[in-house]
């Protein structure tokens, strides 16, 4: 996991806004959507919704790039406190019969963060999420961030985009993907200006009113994504205090400037309506009970989404302050969580350490805070180069991912690898497109010396994103070390590094043939 400290330039407040244009459709609802363009056709069935294969291949088009951007964050923490949410959002909707088999086979179901400090999410083509670490920032329980989660779900559920796409007929609809690389590319020049002149180069403003959700549509995943995070086990209240937080969002985005990002405001008919749903009436003061848990995963997500050198530091500084002694247990764990973590980012170890202690007794009678607070030790000793500390904070066996892979960073920095293969091993092998499991993996097979195994797995981190060509050259690499000889070579394996070959080549050679995302 690889994390910058520096903070931002002048010019990198335009890209939050770049991103959440080129995002595909609208978050929860509430906040403005990136007005999309089409382009050219894809498969469908008359004039009906497209393919779900179809859709598929455009997510993955899209996803493809959004691996590549510099903001796309696979934080193993974070990431597996989204997975639990989402994972029984989708049980969820499988029960209520909202997911069907087909869907449910051929969409990716994958969620992919961003470090954009904006409070976003959104849905895009074939079963891929959007989430910004600014939204898991402001959240303030599980049923808050599932709240969102649903409603995005059912939107994906719903086939609301490939609706809206079919809905253009014959009109390109693969420009929607170019749009999406174009603002990427924007964003990557930080040039906020560039991005406003590929959107009017690309006709933004046609693009906005023809793709952007309709209000039947908002109101229909408003209710079905209700219905399905409250069929998890959330709280309705956790819908209605996310639902005011969202409202207080857009009125601060509604200030006159980027007119397209505006493209679905709170109506007050979708207002009543949902304020009659959840039986609850803006600013009555719903408030959900903040677990010390969620207060240390907002917090985190505030740290990683880079808020600037300054910001850090304001964190240590209210670890210390007067008003943190009138703060609730909850709010505490979370200050004390940010301010180590931002310490650990301005590499002063020693007041890292020293706030994570404060946070292991703050939280020593919460068991899930507390293993929050074990892994973010560990992970302080590692950044500090002494991975012997971090090692004994660690269970090496630990089946779930975060400790998992800590405990083989661990294992690779004191050179032991390979108490850690077997479980790495099988955790790929059931999840195959962790392409940070298998780039851990690859280090520990690198770290027994064992090159053919650390090249394959290498390669298969680069599938797992989606790189076929990257994942070609890489098993090509492997073909080359074997032909070679240079070492005692296993049969077994250099027959799996030709099979995965073979198919590898064949995913190139489809994906070559797609049309250009431009």
């Amino acid at each position: 996991m690889l994390r910058r400290t520096s903070s931002p330039p002048p010019t990198r407040k335009h890209k939050p806004l770049l991103r959440t244009l080129c995002a595909s459709l609208l978050i929860a609802g509430q906040l403005a959507v990136p007005p999309l363009a089409q382009a050219q056709l894809l498969p469908g069935m008359g004039d009906g919704e497209i393919t779900a294969s179809a859709e598929r291949r455009l997510g993955d088009q899209i996803a493809r790039e959004l691996y590549r951007d510099p903001d796309y964050i696979d934080d193993p923490v974070l990431a597996e406190y989204v997975q639990d949410i989402w994972q029984r959002l989708l049980a969820a909707a499988r029960v209520r019969g909202e997911l069907t088999p087909e869907l449910d086979e051929r969409f990716a179901w994958t969620v992919l963060l961003g470090r954009d400090r904006s409070i976003n999410a959104f849905a895009l083509p074939g079963g891929y999420l959007g989430l910004h670490l600014g939204l898991i920032s402001v959240t303030g329980s599980r049923d808050e961030l599932a709240t969102v989660l649903g409603h995005e779900l059912s939107h994906v559920t719903q086939r609301h985009i490939s609706r809206i796409m079919a809905r253009q007929g014959r009109q390109m609809p693969l420009l929607l993907a170019g749009m999406i690389l174009g603002m990427i590319a924007a964003g990557k020049s930080r040039n906020g200006d560039a991005g406003q002149a590929v959107l009017m180069g690309s006709q933004a403003a046609f693009a906005q009113n023809q793709l952007s959700f309709s209000r039947d549509m908002e109101r229909e995943a408003d209710r079905i994504g209700f219905g399905v995070m409250t069929q998890a086990g959330y709280a309705p209240q956790g819908a209605a205090a996310m639902f005011e937080k969202l409202q207080y969002a857009a009125r601060l985005n509604d200030n006159g400037s980027y007119p397209y990002l505006r493209s679905h405001p709170l109506n007050s008919e979708r207002i009543s309506d949902m304020q009659g749903r959840y039986q609850f009436k803006p600013g009555s003061g719903v408030t959900m009970p903040l677990a010390m848990d969620h207060a240390m995963i907002a917090a985190r997500a505030r740290v990683l989404a880079r808020p600037g050198v300054d910001v850090l530091r304001l964190w240590i500084d209210a670890a210390g302050s007067g008003e943190f002694a009138r703060s609730t247990p909850g709010q505490q764990a979370g200050t004390l969580y940010a301010a180590a973590l931002a310490a650990s980012e301005l590499r002063d170890y020693k007041s890292a350490r020293a706030l994570a202690q404060r946070l292991t007794a703050r939280t020593s009678e919460d068991a899930p805070a507390a293993r929050l607070a074990r892994l973010l030790s560990a992970e302080i000793e590692l950044a500090a180069d002494a991975a012997p500390k971090a090692a004994a904070l660690l269970d090496p066996q630990a089946k779930d991912r975060p400790e998992m892979l800590l405990a083989a960073q661990a294992a690779v920095a004191t050179r032991s690898p390979t108490p850690m293969v077997a479980p790495v091993r099988d955790w790929v092998a059931s999840h195959p497109r962790d392409a940070t499991a298998w780039r851990m993996l690859s280090h520990l097979y690198g770290a027994q010396n064992d090159t053919l195994r650390a090249i394959r797995a290498d390669a298969e981190a680069n599938v797992a994103v989606l790189d076929y060509p990257g994942a070609r050259d890489r098993f090509k690499a492997a073909q080359e070390f074997i032909h070679k000889g240079g070492a005692p070579i296993d049969h077994y394996e250099a027959s799996i590094v030709d099979t995965r070959a073979r198919a590898i080549e064949v995913l190139v050679k489809e994906q070559a043939a797609e049309p250009p995302l431009k």
